[in-house]
């Protein structure tokens, strides 16, 4: 082949070589780039998690004034109403003392649940009549004077043991004393009482808001969710709960 006819076929495959491509190029074409942006209009999915809110306390579960609500409330400005009231389904809890059902079987799971911790604690003081306060009271006036009686001891119909949801309790060689408070047991239970549905009702250096000087050994039954609740804000007191 001359160089002529070399030249030629060169110059013909590659004019071949070009109308494939050109052919190939119209066929399927190069994906065209977005340059500008996509505006979506789509909302959120509906399983995008969104926040909870927070579950708060309903503070008119129960009554506070009613005496048969385990948050009834009675100070020295609150009295029963009627001002005699008796609990219709007082139990025993052991030692000569009762408390209602609710609380009663309250108790006696605190009192299994000391005891496997080798702590015994003792009922030493629970329901108490109108007539008995009246009885007791009178006794700490004429013991104490009337100024110092009102801060330890309730007048008749305004007593926390009238609604048969306290109790008075004792152990580790301390009974109804200041002393309680530093004992094992008594420890143990301003630590674990509200797991059982009780709160220390009068607190130390809360008596300007109860109205009676610090008591470690007097507990009330207000049952677990308040007992939690109060527990949990650290608000010590069902006055400053609340707020009378």
């Amino acid at each position: 082949m001359t160089k002529r006819h070399q030249t030629f076929v060169i110059l013909f495959i590659l004019i071949i070589v070009c109308a494939t491509v050109v052919l190939l190029l119209r066929k399927n074409p190069p994906e065209q780039t977005q340059t500008n942006p996509i505006h979506s209009n789509t909302t959120a999915p509906d399983n995008v998690d969104k926040p909870v809110a927070k579950p708060v306390f309903d503070k008119t579960t129960h009554s506070i004034n009613d005496p048969q609500s385990i948050w009834i409330i009675v100070n020295k400005q609150r009295s029963f109403d009627p001002i005699t009231y008796t609990p219709q389904d007082l139990v025993s809890v052991g030692n000569g003392q009762q408390m209602r059902q609710e609380a009663a079987n309250a108790l006696t799971k605190m009192l299994k649940a000391a005891s496997a911790e080798n702590l015994t604690l003792q009922p030493m003081s629970g329901y108490r009549s109108y007539q008995t306060q009246q009885v007791v009271y009178a006794r700490e006036v004429e013991t104490y004077g009337q100024t110092v009686a009102d801060t330890q001891s309730a007048k008749p119909g305004h007593s926390e043991h009238q609604t048969g949801l306290s109790i008075d309790i004792g152990g580790g060689g301390c009974g109804i004393e200041d002393c309680f408070g530093n004992t094992a047991e008594g420890k143990w239970v301003a630590a674990n009482a509200y797991k059982f549905g009780f709160i220390v009702r009068y607190p130390e250096s809360k008596d300007q808001i109860t109205g009676y000087r610090y008591e470690p050994w007097h507990i009330r039954y207000v049952g677990k969710e308040l007992a939690s609740e109060m527990k949990k804000t650290n608000i010590q007191t069902l006055e400053e709960f609340f707020g009378i």
